[in-house]
């Protein structure tokens, strides 16, 4: 991945040694690789150079660029593999069309089409349109019968055009509700301003849901550090994308990345000051607020935290029990 971009061994070997992959830095936004590079930085005392910063960025996005364009070539193949074979088909029913012209020719006008079981019809005209299933057409010859063909109407009615576009849009909700990995991903529901307590109405998450699934990623946490231990591995002393990859795949994938970053600030006011923030959850109630003004409401009563312990917010996570697993958002940090 970092061939020819000047990134150096031990850079790579530190990366390496925190549990990253080239499939998990390629997966990562522009901004997480901007926190990897501090963490080397901050907490792992890295001398990263100008040039690696760069030559990081750099082979992750021709990485990921180069993967897109595979991507689309492969569509783009499929697209004309599939062109060809409409084309095929169409000259083959071209053919077909164009051997069967001649025999058509030889039915004179006072032939007549019947059903093949319309034995009692005393052999009375039949309409093609009403028709659904197949039709039998007697050739005279000097008023001989030499054969009879089958041939197939397709019936084209307002119901048939229907099932059709149900069953498109069951496909379509379908392939909304499955992964690209072809396994079931369920549906997530969203969350809504509740006080302490309170119990979430219909297919909604309340507050307190949401701050247990951060309890949630402590345990696994510490299911992440038995097991490195056991392996003789270095343990992660945060959360990070090796535990949110285990919750997964002990069957916890209603935990996702996004989702606790989003909201991680929301649970430190809760963990430092719990009356602020349950009057907070109080009054957004009440005024009917969704969870999005509720979520940047949050954030000034930490900036007023974090102004009486000098701006220094990342102590203040460190310094509490619960907190001290979770990264400090880059918004506090500004």
């Amino acid at each position: 991945l970092f061939r020819e971009y000047g990134v150096r061994y031990l850079t790579m070997a530190k990366m390496t040694e925190m549990g990253f992959t080239a499939n998990t830095l390629i997966n990562m936004t522009d901004e997480e690789v901007d926190d990897l590079m501090k963490t080397l930085v901050e907490i792992y005392r890295m001398d990263l150079l100008l040039g690696e910063r760069y030559g990081i960025k750099s082979a992750i996005r021709a990485e990921k660029k180069r993967l897109q364009d595979s991507l689309e070539m492969q569509k783009l193949e499929l697209l004309s593999e599939a062109e060809r074979k409409r084309i095929q088909d169409d000259q083959n029913t071209f053919a077909v069309a164009m051997a069967s012209e001649g025999t058509s020719k030889d039915v004179r006008a006072s032939d007549q089409l019947f059903l093949p079981e319309s034995t009692s019809a005393d052999h009375a005209p039949l309409n093609i349109n009403t028709c659904k299933g197949g039709l039998i057409i007697p050739y005279h010859n000097n008023g001989n019968i030499c054969g009879s063909g089958l041939m197939g109407i397709p019936e084209h009615s307002s119901e048939s055009d229907e099932r059709k576009i149900d069953s498109g849009k069951q496909k379509r909700r379908r392939s909304k509700e499955t992964g690209e990995d072809g396994e079931d991903r369920p549906r997530e529901h969203p969350f809504i301003v509740t006080e302490p307590g309170e119990l979430a109405r219909g297919k909604k998450n309340g507050l307190d849901y949401l701050f247990d699934l951060y309890e949630q990623c402590g345990k696994f946490l510490l299911e992440v550090q038995r097991i490195s231990k056991e392996r003789g591995e270095k343990c992660p002393t945060k959360v990070t994308n090796q535990v949110f990859r285990h919750a997964k795949y002990t069957g916890a994938v209603y935990i996702n990345k996004p989702k606790m970053r989003h909201y991680v600030h929301c649970y430190a006011l809760h963990c430092l000051d719990s009356d602020q923030s349950n009057h907070l959850r109080r009054i957004y109630k009440e005024r009917g607020e969704n969870v999005g003004a509720w979520r940047q409401a949050c954030y000034y009563p930490l900036v007023a935290i974090a102004r009486e312990n000098n701006w220094d917010i990342e102590g203040v996570f460190n310094r509490n029990e619960k907190l001290k697993i979770w990264y400090v958002p880059t918004k506090l940090r500004q």
